[in-house]
């Protein structure tokens, strides 16, 4: 495996607490408190009618916050519908009301049974994403159209310009009008904050953020393998921070990767991090310590839901040492396999 430049990675690991103070601490959002130099996120007790939340950072430079877990869409359209509703009340319960979805997921499923399930009884309360894969301004207004039917809602709080994989897409899809549409649909009111998402090539996230500084937010891998490959973390995080916007993560265990599968979803017989060199707490813990917004977990269920919500509860953040000795520790891995999505 050909690995990063291992003095620029290691460089960059160690101004991360740097990075983490500005976008994290020290913090006044919503009851939460901390000051620079607490390793641990000090919250006051924030409740709504549905009871406690998860702790909650700072949404780029919006003044909104929102908590530290997510819950991702993708998995709610591949499971059986009433495990489905059954995760959905988990989070709630739980103290997530960060809810992600895409029109792609499920052809729409994952957004209808949040129009079932979530929207109906929570909406007041939870921060709904969206996403389109749109690479044009006409089929990304009739996917913002239908994400709203789908999703029972009259607005979106976060719509997403959804994976974009190279410059040369991220050119197609503003040359062919899809910015246009997502800064309108911003304008008019139908969407609050406005971003992109993207696993394949980190380059295609840097020719968006060069491209236009409309966008609030940027969902992306991060986790304790990217360091170590074709990296998201060392080449994209410095520059959402410099802009203050929102850094999402996604495929915090390498969406099945760490668990030594090559495909979406799904775990396999190939090398596993897991367990064979982290567990899945100090896997998830990591991504917390990074100056990101929200961790989007992909839940296979309830239960499943249950473990990174306890994991939130107990979170303490890694300092640079720690961090740096995680990213060693599966520095030997294939990058090919554990993030198979990269090109």
């Amino acid at each position: 495996m050909k690995r990063e430049n291992e003095k620029d990675r290691r460089s960059f690991i160690k101004t991360l607490a740097g990075l983490t103070a500005g976008i994290m601490l020290p913090m006044q959002v919503s009851g939460l408190q901390a000051s620079v130099g607490e390793r641990k996120e000090r919250t006051a007790r924030v409740t709504d009618r549905w009871g406690d939340l998860l702790p909650q950072r700072k949404f780029g430079n919006t003044g909104e916050a929102v908590t530290m877990l997510g819950l991702g869409g993708a998995h709610i359209a591949r499971m059986p519908e009433s495990e489905a509703e059954r995760t959905i009340e988990r989070a709630i319960a739980g103290g997530i009301r960060f809810f992600d979805n895409a029109e792609s997921y499920g052809n729409g499923r994952g957004e209808e049974r949040y129009g079932k399930y979530l929207s109906p009884k929570y909406r007041d309360v939870a921060f709904i994403q969206s996403k389109s894969t749109a690479r044009d301004g006409k089929t990304a207004q009739a996917h913002l159209e239908g994400s709203l039917r789908r999703l029972k809602t009259d607005y979106l709080d976060l719509w997403l310009i959804h994976a974009v994989t190279s410059p040369s897409d991220v050119d197609s899809r503003i040359s062919n009008g899809v910015l246009d549409v997502v800064q309108k649909a911003k304008e008019s009111g139908k969407v609050r904050y406005i971003g992109f998402s993207g696993h394949s090539d980190f380059n295609a996230h840097l020719r968006m953020l060069e491209r236009t500084d409309l966008l609030q937010a940027c969902q992306m891998p991060i986790n304790a393998f990217d360091p170590n490959y074709k990296s998201f973390i060392t080449n994209v995080m410095p520059r959402l921070v410099e802009k203050k916007m929102a850094p999402l993560a996604m495929k915090t265990l390498a969406n099945g990767g760490f668990f030594g599968g090559t495909s979406h979803f799904n775990h396999g017989d190939k090398p596993k991090i897991i367990p064979n060199a982290l567990s899945v707490e100090e896997a998830v813990h990591f991504s917390w310590s990074l100056p990101i917004s929200v961790l989007i977990t992909g839940a296979d269920n309830a239960d499943m839901l249950t473990e990174k919500i306890n994991f939130a509860k107990t979170f303490t953040a890694f300092d640079a040492a720690r961090r740096d000795q995680l990213v060693e520790k599966v520095a030997g891995f294939d990058g090919r396999m554990v993030e198979y999505y990269k090109v």
